[in-house]
């Protein structure tokens, strides 16, 4: 059984014209019976901490993030946010639905990415207790980051007593008309450090991906065409079927490591797990004992080594700053640059239909 308890952590600033802001920024704290805890913070339907035991027993809090709310606002990293309209990159920000071609902000590169300038991950969500869970709710308007369809969207938060975080997301089209519908793709942005959020460097840690394949891109981390991608992970270092150290391998002169400063890709799941049940990921440190396994429904995950995290705000800690690659993100999610493949998996949502993902993190020591 769960302690939710529930803090004024601020107020959104007041606009010019009065007319808006003055709303409360909330934090939420979810403790186990075991005294591990959770943090979250409508601010982005965000994470904003997750403390569990090493194996001595000593509670330390191994996801990254700030200390005050205001940090959160439009940070590069989406530190522990949940993302969307649409998660991860479409292609020169253009994509075509039931014969209408969208045009959506470029804000990486050459391409659209995590929904746009401010998408989902930097708007103050609705946030309510129910029961042993912690729901954000969020209303986002037709045309709202060039999007079509207005949609509702819930991120659902379940911890319980074996360490077990659980989001649910839910998205439905506010319509009744079949020819309502736009897409979706959601996923949380959580980075861990299982030795300390504070603690440094992430490249000791050990990771397990059970994915045969990937999906290798162009020099804008945009997926390369059908017949190259997806990609066998067989002879490169994209291959964690087996347990690797993350650093053994991310400065190899391999062309994707190259393009992508480190690991930033998306894995293809191997068929039969992608179930929400059965492990799909593990990550390790050796120095703590700590892992966290990881479960979905979704088809991919994205590996993402931190490699641009010097220069974001300030952490948790006052006294330390993070740098590159302190940090690794696991982003369950659909395939980059969907809405303009055919060959992956579809992302459309109609009315009528209800969109529903689960991203599973289990914590645990050995």
């Amino acid at each position: 059984m769960n302690e939710i308890t529930q803090q004024v952590w601020g107020f959104t600033p007041e606009s010019p014209s009065g007319e808006g802001g003055g709303e409360a920024v909330i934090l939420y704290t979810m403790t186990n019976s075991h005294g591990a805890s959770v943090q979250l913070t409508n601010y982005g339907a965000a994470i904003v901490g997750i403390t569990v035991p090493d194996r001595e027993g000593r509670m330390a809090d191994v996801a990254l993030g700030y200390d005050r709310w205001q940090s959160y606002v439009a940070d590069g990293p989406a530190m522990g946010k949940s993302v969307g309209r649409y998660a991860n990159r479409i292609a020169k920000g253009s994509f075509a639905l039931d014969g209408t071609t969208y045009r959506l902000a470029i804000n990486n590169g050459p391409n659209h990415l995590h929904g746009g300038p401010t998408g989902f991950a930097n708007r103050l969500w609705e946030g309510r207790v129910e029961g042993d869970r912690v729901v954000f709710g969020y209303r986002s308007a037709d045309g709202e980051e060039g999007y079509p369809g207005a949609l509702y969207v819930e991120a659902c938060y379940d911890w319980d007593d074996d360490n077990r975080l659980e989001i649910t997301y839910y998205a439905r089209v506010e319509g009744d008309s079949t020819a309502d519908a736009t897409i979706v793709n959601l996923t949380n942005h959580v980075y861990f450090n299982l030795n300390g959020h504070d603690a440094g460097s992430v490249l000791d840690h050990v990771l397990t991906l059970h994915a045969s394949r990937y999906l290798p891109t162009d020099e804008t981390a945009i997926p390369l065409a059908a017949g190259q991608a997806p990609a066998s992970v067989e002879g490169t270092p994209m291959d964690f079927r087996t347990a690797h150290v993350i650093g053994e391998r991310i400065g190899d002169s391999f062309q994707q490591l190259v393009w992508g400063k480190g690991y930033d890709h998306c894995w293809v799941i191997d068929p039969g797990l992608a179930d929400g049940q059965k492990t799909v990921a593990e990550l390790y440190s050796p120095k703590s004992g700590r892992f966290v396994e990881v479960a979905t429904t979704q088809p991919g995950i994205q590996i993402y080594t931190g490699n641009w995290l010097s220069g974001c705000p300030q952490s948790k800690n006052p006294n330390y700053s993070y740098s590159d690659r302190d940090g690794v993100a696991m982003e369950c999610q659909a395939f980059p640059d969907s809405p303009n493949r055919a060959d992956f998996p579809s992302v459309v949502l109609r009315a009528g239909e209800t969109y529903e993902q689960h991203i599973v993190y289990r914590f645990g020591t050995k």
